[in-house]
């Protein structure tokens, strides 16, 4: 298998959970041109994945290319984008979204083969269609674990998603453990974030905004919990923010009375670098938990509409806590309630489980 494309266009934490699958083909086959079909806005996480040949960005601002990636622009970029494709005579093209948007581009690509999952497992059934070859995935709660179901088309060892095996990057020539493909990364802004701090070394990053409102736990909670931190174990908090979520971290930081400052706008690197070095990471269920999961940084987890099993971290040292049990409106973007369910998730459970995994981290 000399040429392999993956198709996962979005978002920014699904991404991370398609990774473990780059790992496993070039574990399988060190020398492959693996590229990866991805939407612009979400291409940057990809930059640091080692042994990735080529992004392939679609829907982007200007059409240029670099070293390590080929962007398409316009109407006329989608076009020139299946011409590129096409010219690479890919051995496999492996959809993970599962759309038909995402079908159809694999079969763009003119791969020889285009494997994707079959429909009973799809969110939109008629992707199937343009599949050569489907595969039903192993039951298993992960996404992770799904993910890699798809290189059984390709009689790959996906291997085992074992405690922490992700987290602290285990070796690849270890068959049974999963690994995440990152290469070193270092972030400008993460020096500033941490001035930002106090200058202090260790802090707290507390995560407050989601794409979906469902998925936000309150400001003021999360203000308070930067309260709480700082005066029971002497840790302030860094919020992070994304495009149109400005106003929330001020919001958060305006709760906590000093004990939280807004992190300076960050690169996916500066990000992945502030995770990486945190004490804590607190957060929904959105990209930036799951980049912290993949850097390895303890975590407290808030789950609303979600299942953590399904889309937690993987590491059973973090703390998760959810109302999915009780909510009405599971992996729907608006909660069919008054108030999200995840409002029911009170500041004194955060408090405990965030102690509860400062203690593990310790010990670790």
């Amino acid at each position: 298998m000399n040429r392999i494309l993956i198709v996962r266009l979005s978002a920014l934490g699904d991404i991370v959970h398609a990774m473990p699958v780059l790992s496993a083909l070039l574990r399988q086959w060190p020398a492959a041109q693996v590229d990866w079909l991805v939407e612009e806005a979400y291409a940057p996480i990809l930059s640091l994945a080692a042994g990735l040949h080529r992004r392939v960005i679609v829907r982007g601002r200007t059409g240029r290319e670099t070293a390590d990636s080929i962007s398409f622009a316009g109407a006329l970029g989608l076009a020139r984008a299946a011409v590129h494709l096409r010219s690479q005579r890919y051995d496999a093209a492996l959809d993970l979204q599962g759309l038909i948007k995402s079908a159809v581009w694999a079969r763009l690509s003119g791969a020889r083969r285009v494997i994707g999952f079959d429909r009973a497992h799809l969110r939109e059934p008629y992707a199937a269609l343009l599949y050569t070859e489907t595969v039903v995935p192993q039951e298993a709660p992960h996404v992770i674990q799904k993910n890699l179901s798809i290189l059984k088309a390709l009689q790959v060892e996906s291997g085992v998603l074992s405690a922490g095996a992700l987290a602290k990057a285990v070796s690849r020539t270890d068959s049974t453990a999963i690994d995440l493909p990152l290469n070193p990364i270092a972030g400008a802004s993460a020096t500033d974030a941490m001035a930002a701090a106090g200058g202090v070394r260790r802090y707290v990053v507390l995560n407050p905004g989601a794409a979906w409102p469902n998925k936000r736990w309150p400001a003021d909670r999360f203000g308070a919990l930067a309260v709480a931190l700082l005066e029971r174990q002497g840790l302030r908090s860094l919020v992070t923010w994304g495009p149109s979520e400005r106003e929330l971290a001020a919001a958060v930081c305006r709760e906590s009375s000093g004990a939280a400052q807004p992190a300076p706008p960050t690169s996916i690197a500066d990000l992945a670098v502030l995770m990486r070095d945190a004490a804590l990471v607190v957060s929904g269920d959105t990209g930036p938990l799951h980049i912290a999961a993949a850097m390895g940084a303890p975590i407290v987890g808030l789950y609303g509409p979600t299942w953590p099993e399904r889309n937690g971290p993987w590491d059973p040292d973090d703390e998760v806590i959810s109302r999915a049990n009780a909510c009405v409106c599971h992996h729907k973007r608006q909660c069919l309630r008054g108030a999200p369910c995840i409002d029911d998730i009170a500041i004194g459970e955060v408090i405990d489980a965030a102690e509860r995994r400062l203690a593990k981290a310790r010990r670790a």
